[in-house]
């Protein structure tokens, strides 16, 4: 599978990510494409420049913004700002923009016309800021006001990163320790330590560290798109067979070379995640301890646990139970396997290859209230779409109507946005 592994010595950001994202291969003529689908496209101007950071040469993105969210002399600094917007010399203006919710932002995004695969990705990364800044101020995901990644600039970046990832096919993004900097730095709601609180909380987790500037270097964008995307490996992983190397030039002047490394390749290993079917034939057991262990196998760590009807030699009637587990859960659902059945022996199957499709979650309003959707999408076609079996099911007991019509209004609403 095509994958990458970023290199966080000096942090990550959201035009650190573009810059080297077109270093690697992504024509710029499409970026431009893609990103002009925007409804805020009359917004904005991309430039792209080649710079040299301590000798390395990388490509440097900056967000011109011209509309609503465009700089203002006077305005305070705020902690996130991917772009450094110049007017002749070192200090970077900040502005006072647009306070977008996660509503604003998925409608933008579902009203657009990039491919759906790419709207998936940009919401799982824009939905990673919203549970964070929500966690921070103590309130709904959907109701958080953005201020630094609600700008235009910091859409065009995470925008861009999805429209990156999909040219280049990428279906497995690794990630280093991250070096957030230190420091302090002003934003909405005042002067922030540096990381910042919704920065700490994407980074929750993930290994990181300080060093060689007080600057911010792991910006919101940075952060979102690590914990939305990316895995951890504490260096390339033994399997990762290097095709290319780019580089994504930060805004600040440092010591240490304010570059994001990206390696793309190759990946031929199985990553962290991997998981194990386990399988046994069972012809003699109560039928009523199928439903005990099931729910001990589920509190041991089990993603799914079922039953087949088969038939055994001398076709005596018996049941397959299958246990989906990952690696860290399977030695105990093995332990429960071998105490709760009557089988004395199990198959123990390696799924080291997993097709997913990118799925999303969209909230859609109906004449009974809200219900929360599910959209997925397989190589930029959408695949399927539910309506929440627990949303549909309350909202038909309020109004006393149908579960089907809850269902089915929920899903043509969903329809005529997508």
């Amino acid at each position: 599978m095509k994958a990458i592994y970023l290199d966080c010595f000096a942090g990550i950001s959201g035009n650190m990510l573009l810059g080297a994202f077109l270093q690697a291969g992504v024509p710029q003529a499409y970026l431009r494409e893609q990103l002009s689908r925007l409804p805020v496209a009359d917004e904005f101007i991309l430039h792209i420049d080649e710079v040299k950071k301590n000798g390395i040469a990388a490509l440097y993105v900056d967000v011109e913004l011209t509309g609503q969210d465009a700089p203002h002399d006077g305005h305070e600094h705020e902690y996130g700002h991917e772009h450094a917007h110049t007017h002749g010399h070192e200090q970077i203006h900040h502005h006072a923009h647009v306070h977008r919710t996660m509503k604003d932002i998925r409608s933008m995004l579902q009203h657009s016309s990039l491919d759906t695969e790419v709207k998936q990705k940009a919401l799982l990364i824009f939905e990673a800021v919203a549970a964070a800044e929500g966690k921070v101020h103590g309130m709904p995901p959907e109701d958080v006001h953005f201020h630094e990644v609600g700008a235009v600039d910091s859409i065009v970046d995470i925008v861009g990163t999805a429209v990156c990832l999909d040219y280049l096919e990428i279906q497995k993004v690794f990630v280093s320790r991250l070096n957030t900097g230190s420091g302090f730095v002003k934003c909405a709601h005042g002067t922030m330590m540096v990381p910042a609180p919704a920065t700490a909380e994407l980074l929750k987790g993930l290994p990181t560290y300080h060093a060689g500037a007080e600057k911010e270097l792991t910006t919101p964008t940075g952060a979102a798109v690590v914990r939305a995307l990316a895995e951890y490996a504490e260096s390339l992983p033994q399997e990762f067979q290097v095709q290319s190397i780019a580089y994504g030039a930060g805004t600040w002047e440092l010591e240490l070379p304010n570059v994001l490394r990206l390696y793309f390749g190759e990946y031929k290993g199985t990553h962290q995640n991997l998981r194990y079917l386990l399988e046994m034939n069972i012809d003699d057991m109560n039928p009523q301890i199928f439903g005990y262990a099931s729910e001990l196998l589920f509190a041991a760590g089990a993603l799914d646990v079922w039953t087949t009807p088969i038939f055994m030699k001398k076709n005596r009637p018996a049941q397959t139970l299958s246990v989906l587990v990952d690696i860290a859960h399977k030695e105990a659902c093995i332990d429960i396997l071998f105490r709760e059945t009557t089988s004395i022996g199990m198959r123990v199957i390696p799924i080291d290859q997993r097709v997913e499709a990118v799925r999303h979650t969209a909230m859609v309003h109906t004449k009974y209230g809200e219900v929360s959707c599910k959209v997925s999408a397989y190589k930029g076609q959408l695949v399927s779409i539910s309506a929440e079996y627990e949303d549909c099911r309350r909202l038909a007991l309020e109004h006393d109507v149908p579960f089907k019509e809850v269902q089915q209004e929920a899903l043509s609403e969903l329809r005529s946005r997508l």
